[in-house]
């Protein structure tokens, strides 16, 4: 007999100032590409993953989100672009 059970995604939620940068560990590959493209040095490598270090920095950019080829960053906000 077996068992199913739903398993929650384990994720990371950073939240400051009306913003809020979501990161899935799991996904994360630790390529750093987040973290070079960030304009802000928002982002950094932390035991082989993607770590928000400085949230009140963020410009809401979305460099991260859009490149991340692992789809392992979700950033939200009041003025994120691209949203009304």
């Amino acid at each position: 007999m077996s068992t199913v059970q739903a398993r929650k995604e384990e994720t990371v939620v950073s939240e400051k100032e009306g913003r809020k940068i979501t990161v899935i560990p799991r996904y994360c590959k630790g390529c750093e590409i987040c973290v070079a493209l960030c304009p802000k040095s928002v982002l950094e490598i932390r035991e082989f993953k993607v770590y928000v270090a400085r949230i009140e920095d963020c410009n809401e950019c979305l460099l991260c989100e859009i490149r991340c080829p692992d789809f392992a960053i979700e950033v939200e906000g009041k003025g994120k672009k691209g949203k009304s």
